[in-house]
């Protein structure tokens, strides 16, 4: 089983392979198939579009939030392609990771020149 910082350079190394056979401009669901498809070569497991129900006063309540990926159960990945990432983007990730448990994060914005500016690592 890969450490995170292992598992986090697998996933980040997947990402730079689908930015640069890509490039910006497409769909955020382009990017997750193809990305999922790095994953299953690197021979990581991976769920897709994972609901995170939301606990409120001991009930659990399902709002529809979803999280994109989550790899190996231990990374959370929310994908993007918008032109910038804001304060919500980063909270979003935060939350996600709060709510699930999971201890980090991958914000991975396509809509770059170059996909290192694009990532954003998360630890909580």
């Amino acid at each position: 089983m890969l450490m995170n910082e292992e598992l986090t350079k697998q996933i980040i190394g997947g990402a730079i392979e689908v930015h640069k056979e890509l490039g910006p401009g497409l769909l955020e669901s382009a990017y997750e198939e193809c990305l999922c498809h790095e994953l299953h070569l690197r021979g990581l497991k991976f769920q897709r579009q994972v609901s995170i129900p939301i606990t409120y006063k001991q009930i659990k309540l399902d709002c529809g939030y979803r999280a994109d990926v989550i790899v190996e159960e231990k990374v959370l990945i929310e994908l993007k392609a918008v032109a910038e990432i804001i304060p919500v983007h980063e909270a979003q990730l935060l939350t996600y990771l709060k709510i699930t448990g999971l201890k980090v994060g991958l914000l991975l914005n396509f809509h770059v020149p170059v996909m290192k500016d694009g990532i954003t690592r998360r630890v909580v």
